[in-house]
């Protein structure tokens, strides 16, 4: 997949993703306002439906996306997600708006096992587009975090929901018009070998470590980006209060740390994924520990240090689909892994409201430096490889050599 055009949408179709899938957490509180509910922590749980069905419908997203086709299933993604968020915004209770945003996370489940393999199918330099799609992805999470900071303040929640869902609707047409159907589906191909060759046993171990990694971070990526708006708000209290700006603040950290992205994309294609891959996630644990109980701007600092360490491990578990794993198969992997861990990983959302109103945000972030230490663990099982040179020609890569 080498189109300039559908690179570029390809690379929004990210964005959208995290974006739609963060819009109620950032505007939770005045829709618990309009609903009746005296606190966003008793909303919160509602919003679980999103992340199971993300992890959920993977699975089939995935094995659609290699034998029906990953374009189709990309034009399936920007419709359904702009529909479906039209739909949040006509919502009038608790519940309807847990069936809405249930729709929005089954769609949104289509685009990781598609999308990225779908950017990756010829990429030369996979690390690279990886952390520059991850760049993307993350700045959906900045966007949402601004744009419905100010799409709430001067025209409500429901607009929140509804503008981007119209630009998602008018995305889906240029994908649909840019992106000219596939030659066959990938499951039909006749060539698409890994990068890197494992013995069965190997490869059983390095996928089992890339679920189980992938578990851990996705739960301290939904506890962060679904709790750091209302954490902001507590933590600025009698400094920052105006929600437009703690949405700005909240936007310039996840837009930071994206970057995080971008330079570990480019190491992974340099260097060994397994050392690489544990010194990121070691450096979350003391960080998460320090900001459990920092206010006002130290705690500020800690969670931009915090986000990036977080970001900075998200490329790692597509990296290692790429090496370990035939590209007629990739999107079948990849749901599988998103179903395990999303699925997962989801509870965060559910458990993020409870959690807070009965023990506060600094048990909260405490319990995350803990998790952060099992994605460490975890890392340590990995095999070892010796990833080819960035401007090494492919072939070379099937001569890695695995412990």
């Amino acid at each position: 997949m080498s189109s300039k055009p559908a690179t570029v949408l390809l690379n929004l179709g990210h964005a959208v993703d995290h974006m739609f899938l963060l819009i109620f957490a950032t505007a939770v509180a005045p829709i618990a306002a309009e609903f009746g509910l005296a606190r966003w922590e008793d909303l919160m749980p509602y919003g679980a439906g999103a992340f199971l069905m993300f992890g959920l419908g993977a699975l089939p997203a995935g094995r659609l996306g290699d034998v029906w086709g990953r374009r189709s299933m990309m034009v399936l993604f920007f419709f359904g997600m702009g529909v479906s968020s039209l739909l949040c915004a006509a919502t009038r209770s608790p519940w309807e708006l847990a069936g809405a945003l249930a729709l929005i996370g089954a769609f949104a489940s289509i685009y990781h096992p598609v999308g990225i393999p779908m950017l990756l199918q010829h990429a030369r330099r996979p690390g690279a587009t990886i952390g520059l799609n991850g760049l993307s992805g993350n700045l959906g999470i900045a966007v949402a975090a601004l744009l419905t900071g100010l799409l709430t303040n001067w025209l409500g929640w429901r607009a929140a929901f509804a503008v981007p869902g119209l630009a998602c609707i008018a995305l889906g047409l240029a994908f649909a018009w840019a992106v000219p159907p596939e030659p066959e589906a990938p499951a039909r191909r006749k060539t698409g070998a890994a990068s890197v060759r494992l013995t069965p046993a190997l490869l059983a171990r390095a996928l089992a470590v890339m679920t189980a990694a992938s578990i851990t971070g996705s739960m301290l990526f939904n506890f962060t980006t679904n709790g750091n708006a209302q954490l902001l708000a507590e933590r600025f209290r009698g400094i920052v209060e105006e929600p437009a700006l703690l949405g700005a603040l909240l936007a310039a950290v996840y837009a930071t740390a994206s970057l995080a992205q971008v330079v570990v994309g480019a190491l992974i294609d340099r260097f060994a994924l397994k050392p690489l891959y544990l010194a990121v996630t070691a450096a979350q644990v003391p960080v998460l520990l320090l900001a459990a109980h920092a206010q006002g701007w130290t705690f500020y600092a800690l969670l931009l240090g915090a986000m990036i360490f977080i970001f900075g491990a998200i490329p790692f578990t597509d990296s290692m689909i790429v090496r370990y794993v035939d590209d007629r198969m990739r999107s079948s992997v990849a749901g599988m892994r998103f179903t395990i861990s999303l699925g997962v990983s989801s509870l965060a959302v559910w458990l993020l409201g409870p959690v807070v109103k009965g023990s506060g945000f600094g048990t909260l972030f405490t319990g995350m430096a803990v998790i952060a230490l099992c994605t460490s663990c975890s890392v340590l099982l990995l095999p070892s490889d010796r990833p080819r040179a960035a401007k090494s020609e492919p072939a070379r890569a099937a001569g890695a050599a695995a412990e």
